[in-house]
């Protein structure tokens, strides 16, 4: 029996990972050096989400900038996992906060899984 490994993909309009309230991302921001950390909570705006994010359009309107701890591909070496480890770390980091905001149901979850499953596409 084989098992098929299933690689990360982020998505398009979806944005979960823009919910930086502290209260919420507490593993994320204790990952942080010291610098991270006052970067990231000058980032939050006063309803939990960054202020970078266009809830409208769902995306980062300083995507190219972003800083480092933005990039999903960048958990990894935040929190210790083995390159081998990382894509099964980074679906279940997503999963995890796409549920958390949108509900495990959800048509964002739903379009996350397909991505998955079909290799990044939709």
């Amino acid at each position: 029996m084989t098992t098929d490994h299933q690689t990360w993909h982020c998505i398009q309009h979806c944005g979960a990972c823009c919910r930086l309230c502290p209260d919420e991302r507490q593993e994320a921001l204790e990952a942080l050096t010291p610098e991270q950390q006052q970067q990231y909570l000058s980032m939050v705006g006063d309803d939990g989400w960054c202020i970078h994010y266009d809830s409208g359009g769902r995306r980062c309107r300083i995507y190219d900038q972003r800083p480092e701890f933005c990039h999903v591909s960048a958990l990894g070496a935040l929190f210790d996992v083995p390159d081998s480890n990382f894509d099964p770390f980074a679906i279940a980091c997503c999963r995890q906060q796409i549920r958390s905001i949108y509900g495990g149901r959800s048509d964002v979850m739903r379009k996350f899984n397909r991505s998955i499953r079909n290799g990044g596409s939709p």
